[in-house]
């Protein structure tokens, strides 16, 4: 892997992920305040959709300056496959429904990639959630249960269960999504020490467009955690 996917997947400190990138300007911005990663949405349904084209207008310059993540839900595997080996992406994240068989044609190549999974209402326990075998992978995102809309909802889930899942799969990386903004990133982060954080709504003033108030604000509380660790 490469360095900025260790740093970025390594449990000893957490990291940030801003979701949702469709501007040129937005994504150079992020580059610029160090954030480690952006995520570009490439399901159509998504109001956060970006075209492969427009993203191949900032997507390369930000090679080596921040990890590129290319969201996809239920795609054809043959686009996530191409864009990470063209160099487009450097890790690929199925929100989907994607099961073992589809997560298996990138495992067998050596590709990286992450599995999102939710955790739904009443959930009691771990072993009641996908472990990252099932996927072949030790990348998992957990996100919000909202069946249908795959993400981006801005409700958050059970930080405490996401620590459990954390501690019951040793090795796994686990990037947290669904709900964080700039004033409960603190507290998810000391509640599931997660590899990661992911944020979409909560860094925008508009679906796709960035409010680096926000961005700001979320990368001092993934500091200030590293930091403290």
């Amino acid at each position: 892997m490469s360095e900025l996917l260790d740093s970025f997947l390594s449990p000893a400190a957490p990291s940030l992920k801003i979701c949702g990138v469709t501007l040129a300007s937005d994504a150079a911005q992020l580059a610029d305040l160090g954030v480690p990663a952006l995520g570009v949405n490439f399901w159509e349904q998504s109001k956060r959709y970006c075209p492969v084209e427009s993203a191949r207008d900032f997507l390369p310059a930000l090679k080596g300056r921040m990890l590129r993540v290319g969201v996809f839900v239920n795609a054809d595997p043959s686009l996530p496959r191409a864009l990470l080996e063209s160099d487009l992406l450097d890790l690929v994240q199925f929100h989907g429904d994607e099961n073992a068989a589809y997560c298996h044609q990138f495992s067998s190549r050596g590709l990286p990639f992450a599995k999102a999974i939710s955790i739904p209402p009443r959930t009691g326990s771990v072993l009641d959630l996908p472990a990252p075998g099932d996927f072949e992978t030790n990348t998992i995102l957990i996100d919000a249960h909202a069946p249908g809309i795959y993400g981006g909802t801005g409700q958050t889930t059970d930080w405490a269960l996401c620590g459990m899942y954390i501690s019951a799969f040793g090795g796994v990386s686990v990037i947290l999504a669904g709900g964080i903004t700039p004033e409960n990133a603190a507290e998810a982060l000391a509640a599931a020490h997660p590899a990661a954080l992911d944020v979409a709504s909560g860094a925008e003033s508009a679906p796709g467009r960035k409010d680096f108030e926000k961005v700001a604000a979320l990368l001092a509380a993934v500091r200030s955690a590293e930091n403290a660790n």
